[in-house]
């Protein structure tokens, strides 16, 4: 049996981050396991810059904002397994894991970081009808196989689903020399950020059909045309409404799920609205010691806000196995108010908390001219205005704790409300 103080799953932005801070915090034998072949996860595929804004106030590639927190995880001395599968987790918090040149391995720690990531949704997942084609690819895959195989994956393309990654293969499809016909989403806003849809869509002349959807594929050995309808409120298929279009190759951009298997077997409690793990102030799930963070918690739209998160969660493990961590009766809820879908974290012991308290959170649907209103109990503890919100960012409001008196209040709420009420 091997032994290790805090294990991360997953290498990725949140399993880096997480590890390097749990390293900082003085724990020692930290162990990352990742799947792929190499540490940084999904970035590594994401050669398009935007990156590190907030983080290092300059922009930088997917690959580039990665590799500054694996060359500080090799300084670090911080132990990694790569193409090492991990098979099962127990509730003591001991790891199961694989890999070809070591074998079948037991991992006992003190502490378990989860940074899985998330996968995207498939055809299967939202049942389009037709034919069953090659040249139908989730946008991930797309981009793997553009940015980091060096194959190209279509020359007339269509697009269902208006998320970052698919906005971002818009470009980069175009850019190589494909045309990329549409992108149809059935939602009557766009999933994405607005800067990708103003610079991988609008620069690019490419027409973005927002309550439409597709609704037949055609093509024998590969696609050779799509059928797109508009959709009503109920996203139902509005007949006299399809328009066909000849194309090679579908792209998909349809959702992305949070990889929570290893999650639900030890029967930590799943949030519905994000598909993740309920989690406290520390990051922590409702198994002792087992802490969740990035994308296998929520979905984020930038990766700077996976750091910071990430960071929480490894310090918060490096603290749970030193005995810091003060578990309270006292738990404060957070509640997702009117307009609001989510926010994390769920659930706040008041105890540990520091000078600040971040919370994020989605909307869920367009508002122009609002104000996000914190309440806790009754009394109202902070106003933004916001000229726009859609629900494709996340929104981020810091708190300052020291003027919250927990010992009178049981929740905090946040909510949206109309200018001027």
């Amino acid at each position: 049996m091997i032994k290790y103080d805090i294990v991360i799953i997953g290498g990725g932005p949140a399993g880096l981050a997480a590890a390097i801070e749990a390293k900082n915090n003085g724990t020692d034998k930290v162990l990352i396991i990742e799947r792929d072949r190499e540490l940084g996860g999904i970035l590594n595929q994401c050669i398009h810059n935007g990156f590190g804004l907030h983080e290092f106030n300059e922009e930088l590639t997917g690959p580039e904002y990665a590799q500054k927190f694996i060359n500080k995880v090799k300084e670090l001395n911080i132990d990694y397994k790569l193409d090492t599968m991990v098979l099962d987790i127990s509730k003591d918090k001991t790891v199961k894991a694989i890999n070809k040149d070591e074998g079948f391995m037991v991992i006992k720690s003190e502490a378990v970081v989860l940074a899985m990531g998330c996968r995207e949704r498939t055809r299967g997942a939202i049942r389009i009808p037709g034919t069953r084609p090659s040249g139908i690819f989730t946008a991930g895959t797309a981009q793997r196989f553009m940015n980091m195989e060096g194959y190209m994956v279509g020359k007339k393309v269509f697009i269902l689903g208006s998320g970052d990654i698919g906005l971002i293969m818009a470009r980069r499809l175009t850019l190589e020399g494909a045309e990329v016909i549409g992108v149809a989403d059935i939602m009557p806003y766009p999933g994405g950020l607005t800067r990708n849809i103003v610079q991988c869509l609008d620069d690019f002349n490419i027409p973005l059909l927002l309550s439409h959807t597709v609704t037949d594929i055609k093509g024998k050995d590969r696609v050779s045309s799509i059928t797109v309808a508009r959709v009503d409120e109920k996203r139902m298929p509005i007949r006299g409404t399809e328009k066909i279009y000849d194309c090679d190759t579908l792209l998909l951009s349809v959702g992305l799920i949070p990889e929570n298997e290893l999650s639900e077997s030890i029967d930590i409690k799943m949030n519905d609205i994000t598909g993740g793990p309920i989690v406290n102030e520390s990051m922590e799930t409702n198994i002792d010691g087992i802490f969740a963070c990035g994308n296998v918690l929520h979905v984020h739209d930038l990766v700077d806000y996976v750091t910071e998160e990430s960071r929480r969660a490894g310090a918060n493990a490096s603290r749970y196995i030193k005995n810091r961590i003060k578990d309270n009766s006292d738990i404060i809820k957070t509640l997702a108010g009117k307009g609001i879908r989510y926010i994390i974290p769920n659930d706040i012991r008041p105890l540990n908390l520091n000078d600040n308290l971040n919370l994020f959170m989605r909307v869920d649907n367009i508002y122009e001219d609002v104000k996000l209103v914190v309440k806790y109990g009754k009394e109202r503890l902070k106003e933004i205005n916001k000229k726009y919100l859609t629900p494709g960012e996340m929104e981020r409001i810091k708190i300052d704790t020291n003027k919250l008196d927990f010992s009178n209040i049981n929740n905090i709420t946040v909510e949206i409300e109309k200018r001027g009420e």
